[in-house]
């Protein structure tokens, strides 16, 4: 039985982007961040406020698990709700504050009276309802996959625009190779004719000598090869755009081999078309790279 060939095709993802989740829970509001921008690997920043760091291991995990390669830092914090939040003196923070101030004030008589409001300010003087763990493990949960859905949705949109711009660009690399590929025969040939005239004026050499030098030089300047690495190339990368999925690296080394081939082909250049058509493919091959770097 012969195997199907694999049809599979898969989104392509932008490194950049950016979520957010809000999630309601009785004591308040939770806030998650999500921004990404192009990195080689996974690199995550995790701030998260005091009251929620025991959710870190699993907010890192979870990133891990979804992201690819990227530079993300998420961002977590509660905002408290002040309608459904009770405040309240915590007694016996409240004793040890009041005997603490009159043992000073024996020793310093006279300094200024404290400020209630200084001492509503210190850790532990209010106390509010405490804050049920399980519902906001859920809250912490949910939050973060929603803002991970949509940072994925984002990437995917941006990606899909970045696959269209390199799709232009290949396509422009398409179009200055079948401008130079017809004339390089009628290029050669005109520069032979010249090389010739000038090497039988200045060496008066025999014609197998002048036609020997002639064909070896041929051979150094023919670019059939290189225009033939370029179609190639072309091929390949079509083929990656269209399977999809972690493309970045695989693109970025193409883009390295397609400039070898632009470059040898500006090297071997014997009339101002061909240099003319290397440099616009120099440009649109960086273009690409260019793009190409913010793909995951």
């Amino acid at each position: 039985m012969t195997a199907k060939p694999n049809t599979d095709h898969h989104p392509i993802f932008s490194m950049t982007g950016f979520a957010a989740s809000e999630s309601r829970f009785p004591a308040g509001l939770l806030l998650i961040e999500l921004r990404a921008v192009n990195h080689r690997y996974l690199e995550l920043n995790v701030k998260i406020e005091d009251s929620l760091r025991q959710f870190e291991p699993q907010v890192r995990e979870l990133l891990q698990r979804r992201l690819g390669r990227g530079k993300v830092e998420c961002r977590l914090s509660l905002k408290s709700d002040t309608i459904t939040s009770t405040l309240a003196l915590n007694p016996a923070m409240v004793t040890q504050i009041a005997q603490t101030l009159k043992d000073l004030q024996q020793h310093f008589p006279q300094a200024q009276p404290v400020n209630l409001v200084d001492i509503f300010k210190l850790p532990g003087v209010l106390q509010t309802e405490a804050v049920d763990g399980d519902a906001l493990a859920q809250s912490v949960q949910s939050g973060l996959v929603h803002a991970i859905d949509e940072l994925i949705a984002a990437r995917q949109r941006e990606g899909e625009k970045l696959k269209q711009v390199l799709l232009d660009r290949l396509q422009g690399v398409r179009e200055q190779i079948s401008i130079v590929k017809p004339l390089l025969p009628q290029l050669i040939q005109q520069y032979q004719d010249k090389l010739t005239a000038k090497l039988r004026e200045a060496l008066q050499a025999e014609d197998d000598r002048v036609r020997q030098e002639m064909v070896l030089y041929a051979q150094r300047i023919d670019v059939d090869e290189e225009l033939a690495r370029l179609n190639s190339h072309i091929t390949e990368m079509d083929r990656i755009l269209a399977a999809g999925g972690a493309v970045g690296k695989k693109l970025d080394f193409l883009m390295q081999e397609m400039n070898r081939e632009a470059n040898t082909l500006g090297s071997k250049s014997v009339a101002i078309e061909t240099t003319r058509v290397s440099m616009q493919l120099k440009v649109l091959i960086e273009q690409m790279r260019e793009q190409i770097q913010n793909i995951e």
